[in-house]
């Protein structure tokens, strides 16, 4: 793609999943990356692997243990990056969790800890990575990944849907905000994605007793995907690739649905 080379992102959410495939796409093209991921230790094994793709791409990599949603922790990465990369681009709100009840049995504890980091998370996320480039004064991309939750509500997952939604509004109203200092703020919305986080979902849909047996609420998922199967992060790269590049400079504000037909708006 060539549109992100020589630039200098932060992937949050990268120890796996989704998260690690944006940062090893950006690598693949030539971009520098910092994998932030509160799991420290497998956060230093991902980037360990990922040396050698840096290598080929001619790019740079780091990486930064952080809570997202512990502000003081956010702006050290953002300056951890910046010290290794001499600039901040592109940055992606991409950690997030999630812990399936049943909507009745919804508890305050659920709501706030899902709550708290999906969407506090992401409002810190932005606020602090667009602060660095305002500093720049050269503009920049901020990318937070929505749902398909955030644009229909599922009975066993109501916080995640809600803190979805609320990812949604930060993306149009930072879009907003932002656009006087050249910084472009969107949103992908990813459906069902063969991820570690989804095998948790899995599980915990179980325990619920809204699955009988493993793989079951997935299956149910995927008959109602036109391209006829879930989605695995590679499915999802060269959407989130096209967002930190050039070749997306003038869209801004917009939620990009990478579902595979689940929802059709």
């Amino acid at each position: 793609m060539g549109g992100v080379s020589g630039r200098a992102c932060i992937v949050t959410g990268a120890a796996q999943g989704i998260g690690r495939a944006i940062g090893e796409a950006l690598l693949d093209e030539g971009a520098h990356v910092c994998f932030a991921d509160i799991n420290k230790a497998r956060l230093a094994e991902v980037a360990g692997e990922n040396e050698e793709r840096a290598a080929r791409g001619g790019a740079r990599i780091t990486h930064f243990a952080v809570d997202v949603t512990e502000r003081a922790e956010v702006r050290a990465m953002v300056a951890h990056a910046v010290g290794v990369f001499g600039r901040l681009d592109v940055k992606f709100n991409n950690a997030g969790v999630n812990k399936p009840m049943n909507f009745l049995d919804v508890t305050e504890e659920n709501w706030d800890f899902i709550m708290r980091v999906n969407g506090l998370g992401c409002l810190i996320g932005m606020q602090e990575a667009a602060r660095q480039m305002i500093a720049q004064g050269t503009g920049g991309k901020i990318i937070n990944t929505a749902s398909i939750a955030s644009r229909q509500g599922f009975g066993n997952v109501a916080p995640y849907c809600a803190s979805k939604s609320a990812v949604v509004s930060l993306t149009q109203s930072g879009a907003r905000d932002l656009a006087r200092h050249g910084i472009t703020v969107t949103a992908f919305a990813p459906g069902v994605v063969a991820t570690e986080m989804w095998r948790e979902v899995d599980r915990d849909l179980m325990e619920i007793g809204a699955a009988t047996r493993p793989g079951q609420a997935m299956e149910e998922f995927a008959a109602g995907i036109l391209r006829g199967r879930v989605a695995t992060p590679a499915d999802i790269v060269g959407t989130t690739t096209f967002l930190a590049s050039r070749d997306s400079d003038y869209m801004t504000g917009q939620v990009v649905m990478i579902d595979g037909g689940m929802t059709l708006i």
